[in-house]
């Protein structure tokens, strides 16, 4: 996810506390998806869509969040 814009991440990582919580809330999403996609963590076929959805959600906001902070 933003591999394009590290630098511009990694500010707002820094200085934006609700980016940087929203952030870190996707990439748990993100390792728990994983995990449960590749069989290491069991989870319900339900719980995994409510949480691809949920990161998805995350990651619009997110991106609107660079996209208003920097914008092109």
């Amino acid at each position: 996810m933003f591999e394009s814009q590290q630098a511009e991440l990694q500010e707002m990582i820094e200085t934006n506390a609700e980016f940087k919580r929203l952030y870190n809330e996707h990439q748990q999403l993100h390792k728990r998806v994983t995990a449960a996609e590749n069989g290491t963590a069991p989870i319900a076929d339900l719980s995994l869509n409510e949480m691809k959805r949920e990161k998805l959600r995350l990651k619009d906001e997110l991106s609107r969040m660079m996209a208003s902070a920097h914008p092109n």
